[in-house]
């Protein structure tokens, strides 16, 4: 199954100087005029992303930026909003133009390989300029990628560039393994337990819920949804099931219904292991029992969501953090994809579950944390801790690795 979604799209970011034809290749991948095309150096301000269909990869997500030799102060703030780009893309294209390649592609590429992003690069407007033989053998040498020479008139056709991302895509961004693969058997019964309170969206169900869903008929599980005040007349009216995944701040209530037998964990935690960086939240979240007064908390929100009393990051984490510690915590909260400062500062980082977002770009909102020493966690694993529930919560995957 491939994916959908834009949380699950492949994002490919087309990065270049200005009027090198990025807004151009944009318009002929999709086949119509989405991004302004002018011989207007600058017309592209801010990074602004297109959907479109891939054969072989599937629904897939276009970056068009703005160029990286923009100049002034507006300019660099433009070239730095490129560049930030690059924290949240899973493949990146660099269109070069006349044969020129220098310090701004170099850099460019710098910071591909710093954020582990695989790239190739369009030499563009080759019916004006066909590339230099000694440049492209040099460079293919050089950087070990490949140089393409094409052209965004009207006789293009993508395919070329189509092919060119189906190689360098990484083959697991549009083949993800499954929620539940290991998990759950053909014909077993996974048991969905979703609240519907003030924080549930009018007339819809939650991503990680829907996903769940999707995920458990793929595996060709008997899927059973239901809310907890429903829990205990199930249990004692149908069959036992063979998995129980809860909303993560029912973890205490549920653990104390559900027998002690039966598999239970929390879709943030499943979301966890599908997105990575789930044994540094194993590891991460036993610091909790390290927190000291006055230590200071990230939390991390992949969405913009309205905030009510019973907001869960904001308001129910928190307290609960506190109540389970004694200490007196401080606590911030980063949203969406913002930059973070100041990395040093914190005790842990608690990233949501991530439903909205790719697996790279969840990637590399925690990566400065690791890399800097300081534990993360995630919300379903946070509230497991606090709940004294962690090891029951995290027992699945252990007995599937």
């Amino acid at each position: 199954m491939k994916p959908k979604g834009r949380e699950n799209k492949p994002h490919i970011g087309i990065f270049g100087r200005r009027n090198n034809g990025k807004s151009s290749l944009i318009n002929c991948l999709a086949q119509q005029e989405l991004s302004i095309v002018s011989a207007i150096a600058g017309t592209t301000t801010d990074p602004v992303k297109k959907s479109i269909e891939i054969e072989g990869v599937g629904p897939a997500i276009l970056i068009d930026t703005a160029g990286i030799d923009d100049f002034g102060e507006l300019g660099e703030k433009r070239n730095k909003k490129s560049k930030n780009s690059i924290q949240i893309i899973d493949l990146a294209i660099l269109v070069i133009t006349n044969n020129e390649f220098n310090k701004a592609e170099r850099d460019l590429i710098h910071l591909f390989k710093e954020s582990e992003v695989p790239f190739f690069i369009v030499h563009n407007k080759s019916d004006l300029c066909k590339i230099d033989s000694n440049l492209k053998n040099n460079l293919e040498k050089e950087l070990k990628t490949s140089l393409v020479e094409f052209s965004c008139n009207k006789n293009s056709t993508p395919d070329l560039i189509y092919n060119k991302i189906k190689l360098h895509i990484p083959e697991n961004i549009y083949n993800k393994p499954s929620l539940f693969k290991g998990l759950i058997n053909k014909n077993e019964t996974i048991l969905l337990i979703t609240p519907i309170d003030s924080e549930a969206p009018e007339g819809r169900m939650i991503l990680p819920q829907v996903q769940s869903i999707r995920d458990a008929l793929d595996n060709n599980a008997i899927c059973i949804v239901l809310k907890e005040t429903q829990l205990k007349h199930y249990l004692q009216n149908f069959p036992e099931p063979n998995l129980v995944v809860t909303d993560s701040q029912m973890f205490g209530e549920v653990s104390k219904i559900i027998p002690e037998h039966i598999p239970l964990t929390g879709f943030s935690i499943v979301l966890a292991r599908l997105k990575g960086n789930f044994e540094h939240y194993l590891n991460g979240t036993k610091h909790i029992d390290n927190l000291k007064n006055g230590d200071k908390i990230l939390l991390l929100e992949s969405c913009t969501h309205h905030v009510s009393c019973d907001d869960i990051g904001r308001h129910k984490i928190p307290k609960w953090l506190k109540e389970y510690t004694k200490k007196d915590l401080k606590f911030e909260i980063v949203p969406g994809l913002a930059e973070i400062e100041h990395i040093n500062e914190y005790a842990i980082v608690i990233q949501c579950g991530g439903c909205v977002i790719t697996t790279k770009q969840l990637k590399n909102r925690l990566t400065p944390a690791i890399k800097a020493g300081i534990p993360v966690s995630n919300y379903g694993m946070t509230i497991a801790f606090v709940k004294g529930i962690f090891k029951r919560a995290i027992a699945p995957f252990e007995q599937n690795n």
